[in-house]
C-alpha cells in the first residue's frame, strides 16, 4: 500500500516537473511573443510609417534622449516671407462712397491715407506655344543643286514635345511620386499641355538613357571623397524582391539597382576599391570592402541596444549605459567640429574608450549564462560591441565621419515613396533602374541647390548638369 502510494507521488512529481518546465518554455515563448509584437521603428529596422496609429507611444521611445531644442522652425534656419511688390499688375481702390458721420459724398474729398493690401493671384494656364521649323531646301541658281536646311537636333519628329515639358513631365512622376495618370492630367491643369498617359509613363527612361555621363562624373567624385554614407533598401518588383543601393555624401548621391550580394554592391562601380570611411548598418554584405575603413551607424547601434533594454531594464543595465556613452561622446564630437577642433582631447578618448569596456564587460558578465531570451539577446549584442569597437567609435576617433548614416537613408528614401504612390511595387526591374539614375541626378541636383524643373530643363535641352567637384566651393 505504501509503495503503490510512493509511487503515485512519484508519477505525479514526474508530472508536476514536466508540466513546470513546459510552463518555462511557453514563458519563454509568449515572452519572445510578445517583444516580437511590441516591435516598432525605435526597436527594429521597421519603417516608422508601419508603426500603429492606435498605440500611443512611450514618452521615452529613443535612448538619444531630448535635444533640448524647442519644436519648430530653429533659430538661424533660413526664412521665407511673401512681401509686398513694387509694381503690381492691378491696382484696385476700395475707397468710401458716403461719409460714415454725416452721409456727405466723398466723391470728390481729399485722400488723407492709404493702406495697400496685396493678393498674390496665379492665372489660368496659356495655351501651349507651337514653335513650326520650317526645313527650307533651295535650288543652286549657277549649278541647280538642291539644298536643305538643317533644324534644330533635337527637332526630329513631324510633331513632338519640347524640352519644358518634357520637363514638367519628369518633374511630376520622378520628383513628387505622381502615377502617371494624375501626372497627365496635373500637367493639363496647371501649364495647359494636354499630354498622353504614355507620353509621361516613358518619360523616366528618357530621362535616364540621358544621364549616363552625370553617373560617369558622380562615381569619380565620390571615390575621391574622404567619407561615403552607404544604405540599401529592398524594393518589390515584378513579382521578386530586389534592392536599390545608394552611396552618397553631402552633395552627390549614386544610387543603383540589384540584389544583396557583393557583387550586387561592386556593381555600382563606387565602393569596390574605395580607401575612405564608409558609414553602414551592421548588413554583413559590406565587409568584404576591405580597402575601406568602416563606420558602424550609431542611430542603428542605439535602436538595438533599447531593443535589449526595454523588456528587461534590471537585467540589462549595460546598455543603457552604452546608450548614455554613444549619446555623450556623440555631443563631444558635435562641440570639437563646431570649435573647428581636428580631434577630440586625449582625455576625452580615453573616458569614451574605458566607459564603453565597463559597459561591454558588464553586459558579458550579467548575460553570461542565461537562458533566456533577453539574457542571448544581450549577450550577442555585448559580444558584438566588443569585437567591432573600432567601427562603433569611429565618429568620435574620426571627426569626419558622421555619427548616423541618415544621409544614406533619406537619400533612398524616395524609393519607398514612389512604391507606395504606385501600388506597393515596380512593374518592371527597368522601371526601378530608371528611377535609381533619375533620383540620383535630382538629388545631387538639390543638393547643390540647384532647381530641380531647371536641372531637368537643362537635361532635355543641352545635355545633363554635371557637378564641378565633390562640394561646391
Amino acid at each position: 500500500m505504501v509503495a503503490a502510494l510512493c509511487e503515485a507521488v512519484e508519477v505525479k512529481d514526474a508530472l508536476l516537473a514536466a508540466a513546470e518546465a513546459r510552463i518555462g518554455v511557453l514563458t519563454e515563448r509568449v515572452a519572445g511573443l510578445e517583444r516580437r509584437l511590441g516591435r516598432d521603428s525605435s526597436t527594429s529596422s521597421k519603417p516608422p510609417s508601419s508603426d500603429s496609429p492606435y498605440t500611443k507611444k512611450s514618452r521615452d521611445r529613443s535612448l538619444r534622449g531630448r535635444s533640448g531644442r524647442r519644436p519648430g522652425k530653429q533659430p538661424g534656419a533660413q526664412s521665407a516671407t511673401l512681401k509686398q511688390s513694387g509694381d503690381p499688375d492691378e491696382r484696385v481702390e476700395c475707397g468710401p462712397s458716403a461719409c460714415a458721420g454725416c452721409g456727405a459724398d466723398l466723391a470728390e474729398a481729399e485722400v488723407v491715407g492709404v493702406q495697400k493690401r496685396q493678393v498674390f493671384e496665379a492665372q489660368p494656364p496659356p495655351p501651349p506655344k507651337v514653335i513650326e521649323y520650317q526645313v527650307v531646301a533651295k535650288a543652286c541658281p549657277g549649278c541647280g543643286a538642291v539644298t536643305e536646311g538643317v533644324a534644330p537636333a533635337d527637332v526630329t519628329g513631324r510633331v513632338q514635345y519640347g524640352p519644358l515639358v518634357h520637363a514638367q513631365a519628369a518633374l511630376a512622376v520622378c520628383a513628387h511620386y505622381l502615377p502617371v495618370a494624375r501626372a497627365a492630367r496635373l500637367l493639363a491643369t496647371l501649364t495647359g499641355t494636354r499630354v498622353s498617359v504614355g507620353f509621361v509613363a516613358g518619360v523616366r527612361a528618357r530621362a535616364a538613357g540621358r544621364l549616363g555621363p552625370f553617373m560617369d562624373r558622380v562615381r569619380v567624385l565620390l571615390r575621391e571623397a574622404r567619407v561615403l554614407y552607404a544604405d540599401e533598401t529592398p524594393a518589390r518588383t515584378a513579382g521578386h524582391l530586389h534592392y536599390v543601393h545608394v552611396a552618397c555624401t553631402e552633395f552627390l548621391t549614386a544610387m543603383h539597382t540589384g540584389g544583396r550580394s557583393a557583387e550586387d554592391i561592386d556593381a555600382g562601380q563606387v565602393l569596390s576599391g574605395y580607401t575612405g570611411v564608409i558609414v553602414r548598418d551592421g548588413y554583413a554584405g559590406y565587409q568584404h570592402l576591405a580597402d575601406a575603413l568602416h563606420a558602424w551607424c550609431g542611430a542603428h547601434g542605439l535602436r538595438d541596444l533599447r531593443a535589449v533594454y526595454e523588456p528587461d531594464p534590471d537585467g540589462q543595465v549595460w546598455a543603457r549605459s552604452m546608450a548614455d556613452l554613444l549619446i555623450d561622446a556623440n555631443k563631444m564630437a558635435t562641440a570639437a567640429r563646431a570649435a573647428g577642433q581636428a580631434r577630440l582631447s586625449d582625455q576625452q578618448l580615453a573616458e569614451i574608450t574605458a566607459w564603453y569596456r565597463g559597459a561591454v564587460a558588464k553586459g558579458i558578465a550579467d548575460n553570461q549564462g542565461k537562458r533566456t531570451k533577453s539574457g542571448k539577446d544581450g549577450l550577442r549584442l555585448a559580444r558584438r560591441f566588443r569585437d567591432h569597437q573600432d567601427m562603433i567609435l569611429r565618429f568620435a576617433t574620426d571627426l569626419t565621419v558622421g555619427f548616423t548614416s541618415n544621409q544614406a537613408e533619406r537619400d533612398v528614401r524616395p524609393v519607398k515613396v514612389q512604391q507606395r504612390t504606385s501600388g506597393g511595387c515596380w512593374r518592371t526591374l527597368e522601371g526601378l533602374a530608371d528611377f535609381a539614375i533619375v533620383q540620383s541626378y535630382l538629388s545631387t541636383a538639390a543638393k547643390w541647390g540647384i532647381d530641380q524643373l531647371d536641372a531637368l530643363h537643362q537635361l532635355f535641352t543641352t545635355g545633363p548638369w554635371l557637378p564641378a567637384a565633390i562640394k561646391p566651393g
